[in-house]
């Protein structure tokens, strides 16, 4: 096999620290990624907490180092479809989707998008604004490369148009480009596969999909950030006007049997309280309550946070778990009763923002990828963890590692640590007895 290489599944931040961290010690890494560009949730995010740093200003630098380290391959719009062999010597194939555009000649100029005429939903705002069928995911992309998107391009659903080919002056567009298999040879393999979020309108009682201002965590990060579909302007949804109170609901979807989730997501009170000091430092008038079931603050300066929401910013905390919401006819405001779990008291509220922070799943496809790799995953969706406590970096298959969400929820700090950890253990593959075997 000559110098070890490795596959990382999933370009967020642990995929990319883990792929930094082997590329690093000497060693050939193969970045699988199957969005157009790396990034993962992080991307999303504004701000973390609880240092409240810029996201992207910690983000994007990592990610241009891995784009430009000679030790590692880049491998987005792509999926790992097979993996045979065992530790030391697993035989993998990627499956190469087509962009439509030539990466080594697109400059990213953005010409083609400014004279493409369909719009369609944004991913990366969450539906809440609009790309082009030709587009980059977000401004900081890695590679910086237009996307064709087929499933809405005028050319390739009507055989017409070909504006976006007419404009670049580069020439990048290639309408041509065929899906590929690329096969390697990798000593181990490193799971990051990231999350998603529960989709709330399984939860009809809380209204998202019908009242324009029930808004998931993420919705309202998009909402209060630069680059979001208001420019960063805390307004309403449903008439664009200040909201006067927000309220945050957390647990929805998880914590719960009832959608048979019943862990904690782990970052979800920590998240709802560096968004609410967002929203007050947006507009310092705004009133700003909490709905929580149990506060969980256990990492480094978490409990510190929270004791600077209440006392700084005037966060407000209340332990109950919000019934029904409607909305008032004349106002669009959202009304709903809870009961104070340590009062017993029955109240009934109106705001004119609510904010679903919903529970925290692994990414999609995560069980189809398992089946490719060969490891288990738990009831939940979790790739599963023969010893939890001793190696949990590890997988039901030697040589697979896992870390991030893929393995169980955790915030960015944690993700990092345990990328940088399922590095170290990658590296430690023996492969002199795979090599003398296949001799």
């Amino acid at each position: 096999m000559g110098e070890k290489s490795f596959l990382v599944v999933g370009g967020g931040i642990g995929g990319i620290q883990a792929s930094l961290d082997l590329a690093e010690m000497g060693y050939r890494v193969y970045l699988v990624e199957r969005t157009p560009s790396i990034g993962g949730k992080m991307a999303l995010l504004d701000k973390t907490f609880p240092t409240m740093d810029c996201a992207i200003c910690i983000l994007a630098p990592k990610m241009i180092e891995v784009y430009r380290h000679p030790n590692v391959t880049l491998l987005t719009n792509s999926e790992v479809t097979d993996v045979q062999g065992e530790a030391g010597d697993f035989k993998v194939k990627v499956k190469r989707k087509p962009r439509g555009v030539d990466e080594k000649k697109c400059v990213g100029c953005g010409v083609c998008a400014s004279k493409c005429p369909v719009k369609v939903p944004d991913e990366y705002q969450l539906g809440l604004g609009e790309r082009k069928a030709i587009y980059l995911p977000f401004p900081q992309s890695v590679p910086l490369v237009y996307t064709i998107d087929r499933d809405h391009c005028l050319y390739y659903t009507k055989g017409v148009c070909r504006v976006c080919e007419r404009f670049c002056e580069s020439k990048a567009i290639d309408y041509s480009q065929k899906e590929e298999t690329v096969e390697m040879d990798v000593a181990g393999v490193i799971v990051a596969s990231g999350l998603d979020a529960f989709n709330p309108g399984e939860i009809k009682e809380y209204g998202h999909g019908r009242f324009k201002d029930v808004l998931t965590a993420m919705e309202f990060e998009r909402v209060i950030t630069a680059t979001g579909p208001t420019g960063g302007e805390l307004v309403r949804l449903s008439n664009k006007e200040h909201p006067k109170s927000v309220a945050f609901i957390q647990c929805v979807g998880s914590r719960s049997l009832r959608e048979g989730r019943p862990y904690c997501s782990s970052v979800c009170c920590m998240h709802a309280t560096k968004e609410a000091i967002l929203a007050k430092e947006h507009a310092p008038d705004v009133d700003v309550t909490i709905f929580y079931t149990d506060l969980r603050a256990p990492g480094k300066g978490f409990r510190e946070f929270v004791n600077r929401a209440q006392s700084e910013y005037g966060v407000k905390y209340v332990r109950a778990k919000p019934g029904e919401i409607r909305e008032e006819p004349d106002t669009r405001r959202l009304q709903f009763w809870y009961e104070e779990t340590q009062t017993g008291e029955m109240r009934n509220v109106a705001v004119d923002m609510l904010v679903l922070c919903t529970a925290l799943t692994p990414s999609p496809g995560i069980e189809s990828l398992a089946g490719t790799l060969g490891v288990e995953v738990d009831e939940y969706g979790f790739m599963r963890k023969p010893d939890a406590l001793g190696a949990p970096l590890t997988t039901t298959r030697p040589g697979v590692y896992v870390c991030g969400f893929a393995q169980g929820p955790k915030d960015i700090p944690d993700t990092i640590a345990e990328a940088s950890g399922a590095a170290a253990l990658a590296s430690s593959i023996d492969t002199k007895a795979r090599e003398a075997k296949r001799a």
